[in-house]
């Protein structure tokens, strides 16, 4: 589960890089569109999934098969999730169409089944 350790800690590096452009360069062109509660939204879901997916990687590496399947969907579902939800959210930002919105619930709903799978994933633990 390198992937998942790599993966997590590459959208960590992407989620502090774009915190940071946000707050600065484009700070003052969210703030006129009223979109900056929207870009720290999707700053924040990538940084806590980010997190997720290096602790799924790591849980992976001391787990069973049993529970490492299970981890690895988790750490699918949370990658994909990223990648959809705050993917949607910085398409609002960074193009101004709003129809990026009606992708973002699914992208959630990844999110959410990268939780459960890792609470499936427990229960499989020695």
């Amino acid at each position: 589960m390198k992937f998942m350790i790599q993966a997590g800690a590459l959208l960590g590096t992407l989620a502090v890089g774009l915190g940071a452009f946000g707050a600065h360069a484009l700070r003052a062109s969210l703030e006129a569109s009223g979109r900056a509660d929207t870009f720290e939204t999707a700053v924040k879901y990538q940084f806590y999934h980010a997190l997720a997916l290096v602790l799924v990687g790591i849980l992976s590496q001391r787990a069973g098969e049993d529970a490492s399947r299970w981890l690895g969907w988790s750490g699918y579902a949370f990658a994909a999730g990223v990648l959809i939800f705050s993917g949607a959210l910085y398409a609002i930002c960074f193009t101004g169409i709003t129809k990026f919105g009606a992708v973002a619930p699914i992208g959630g709903l990844l999110l959410m089944a990268g939780w459960v799978l890792l609470f499936l994933a427990a229960a499989k633990l020695a």
